[in-house]
């Protein structure tokens, strides 16, 4: 009988561990995904930031299509009132297509892109783009890794009883692979 006690108090005391374990684990892991999205936001805060001084060089020294100005307004403004991480998302897909037609637009005016402003500015724009992309694949790996953490075997069990779900990845809107139009 004291064997059988000892028996089911070490396999309590080993489920407790393991429980405890798992649980510290989901909540490390989960810290690292909200960690990473909150570093994608920052680059994407960044662009935003960078905008109305892109906007305001490029109204000093070009005429430009109104409703490109328009879009990229509204971008920036969809970005800034975004709550979720799925609006962000949205909004931040949205504000790449404007951004895409902005700066082909500006291609085609060889004044605007003499001017120091402005090659400094799009050389910021585009350093920004490539840290976004570089957060948003540190941001799709770390919700790999979480993901594979609460659907294993046995480890799902205790995610699901704990409250850990998986997380959504960062993916590209449908159509994002095309080139965007410009027209004059």
């Amino acid at each position: 009988m004291k064997k059988s006690i000892i028996i089911t108090l070490a396999v309590v005391v080993l489920f407790a561990g393991w429980a405890w374990s798992g649980y510290n684990g989901f909540v490390t892991a989960h810290e690292a995904v909200d960690g990473s999205w909150a570093q994608v936001e920052t680059q994407y805060q960044r662009r935003v930031d960078l905008i109305p001084n892109l906007v305001s060089t490029v109204k000093g020294a070009a005429e430009f299509e109104k409703s490109t100005f328009v879009e990229v307004t509204e971008a920036r403004t969809k970005w800034m009132n975004a709550g979720s991480r799925g609006e962000q998302v949205s909004a931040a897909n949205g504000m790449e297509g404007a951004l895409s037609r902005l700066m082909l637009t500006f291609e085609n005016y060889p004044t605007l892109q003499a001017t120091q402003a402005y090659r400094d500015l799009m050389t910021q724009l585009e350093g920004t783009e490539n840290r976004i992309a570089v957060s948003r694949r540190d941001y799709n790996e770390i919700v790999r890794i979480y993901n594979v953490a609460v659907k294993r075997f046995p480890a799902l069990v205790l995610a699901k009883v704990f409250g850990f779900g998986a997380e959504e990845f960062f993916e590209a809107e449908e159509g994002a692979e095309d080139a965007p139009d410009v027209e004059f």
